[in-house]
């Protein structure tokens, strides 16, 4: 894969704020004429930098503003054990993020909820029963500070 230049960072910034443009709007901001931006879209997209374009929803309006994150320690860290969690976990719908954690447990949840009480519920069902789960530890979040979903890219 060839390294990415300004402009490459350029399209990306972009369209991580806003997908829906136009190439022609999105050529027109990094410098470029439609016919290179194109190239160098489709170019970001095969080599796996742009892996897909989503819509931002606002969960809270869906009544899904309860947040709280668990952290999850295994009874057993072998490859398949972890190949099981992960696995299993990719079926839990209110497992917002799931990433594996380097420290003193295993992996660090983001779930998102309509309330407390259907927390408990996901917890005590489907996320301690996920297999080899030992312990978890909850987190709940009193407020969203910044919570953009974009990377700083250069």
């Amino acid at each position: 894969m060839a390294e990415l230049d300004r402009i490459d960072h350029s399209i990306i910034r972009e369209l991580q704020g806003n997908a829906r443009m136009t190439v022609t709007e999105l050529a027109s901001r990094v410098g470029l004429s439609k016919t290179p931006c194109q190239v160098r879209m489709r170019r970001l997209e095969e080599q796996g930098y742009i892996t897909g374009y989503t819509a931002q929803v606002n969960q809270s309006r869906l009544g899904q503003s309860h947040i709280a994150f668990a952290q999850v320690t295994l009874t057993d860290t072998s490859s398949a054990a972890l190949t099981a969690f992960n696995t299993a976990v990719q079926k839990v719908s209110a497992v917002e993020q799931c990433h594996m954690i380097a420290g003193n447990f295993d992996y660090l949840l983001k779930v998102r909820t309509r309330d407390m009480a259907e927390y408990r519920q996901v917890l005590g069902e489907q996320i301690s029963a996920l297999p080899h789960v030992l312990q978890t530890s909850t987190f709940v979040v009193m407020e969203s500070v910044r919570d953009t979903g974009l990377s700083a890219a250069p």
